[in-house]
Order: C-alpha cells, then structure tokens, then sequence
C-alpha cells in the first residue's frame, strides 16, 4: 500500500457559476503557485488550464442553471502542483470523446471545442473524471519552480 504524499501548502475554494468567476478563480491559483517561485511560463500554462477547466464548469456542467464551482490546489515538495476543479452540474456521458480536438456539444456555434486540449497542452498531467447527472472533475498537475525541473 503506498502511503499518502502530505501536501506542503493548500487551498480549497469555491464560487458561484458566473462568469466573472472565471478570471477569479486564475488569480486565486497565480497567488497560490508565487511560494514556489514558478516561471512566467509556468504561470501563463496553469492560468489557461485552469481558467479552460473553470469556463467548462461553467458554460457546460451548469449552462443557464445556477451551480457552484469547487477549486483546489495542493502544492509538494518536489515542485508538483495538482489543481482539481469540481461541478456538480450536468456530467460528461462519454469522456474520451469529449477530449477529441474540436469536439463540443454546443450548437450555437459559439464553442471550438478546444477547451480540453488546451488544458491537456498546457499541463503535465490531465485527468478529467466525470457521471452524467453528478458533475465533473478536472485534475491539472503542472511541475513548476525552481523543484519542479
């Protein structure tokens, strides 16, 4: 049995489903990362990521409903960051198919259906859990800072 890594630092938050959000919710997890001295690069890659997760949340999992938008982030001693970011809205029925490039099940037209390979390209590590009807989780692990090399 392997034994639970003990995160350095921590944070848990969460907000309304509203748009406005979105940046928020970028600035909470820049603030987070400035202990481990990440580069400009860095920095830039887990804004996207996350700011591409939270959007989903949002746009997808609530649509026009009212919801909330749970985010965490654990940072460790080598440098690894995990940021998950949770809704309890609508679900995903088929996962693997809704990280295809271009994929979207908006018909407005309005989406390009890039969010989850934008998240996947600027993260080390991408792992997107979800139940039609419970919600989703969206899981970014980025090595960043001078421990992350």
């Amino acid at each position: 049995m392997r034994k639970k890594e003990i995160p350095v630092n921590y944070f848990k938050a969460e907000f309304p489903s509203n748009s406005v959000n979105e940046s928020f919710s970028r600035g909470i997890c820049a603030s987070f990362l400035a202990s481990l001295d990440p580069t400009v690069s860095d920095l830039c890659d887990i804004r996207t990521a996350v700011s591409e997760a939270v959007t989903n949340s949002i746009v997808h999992g609530y649509g026009d409903a009212y919801g909330v938008v749970y985010i965490t982030g654990e940072t460790f001693s080598d440098g690894r960051v995990v940021i998950r970011i949770k809704d309890k809205g609508c679900g995903i029925a088929n996962v693997k198919e809704a990280m295809k490039p271009l994929f979207t099940t908006d018909k407005s037209g309005d989406r390009a259906g890039m969010g989850f390979a934008i998240m996947k390209a600027f993260s080390d590590r991408l792992k997107v859990t979800s139940r039609p009807g419970k919600g989703t989780t969206v899981t970014i692990i980025k090595n960043v800072g001078k421990n992350g090399r």
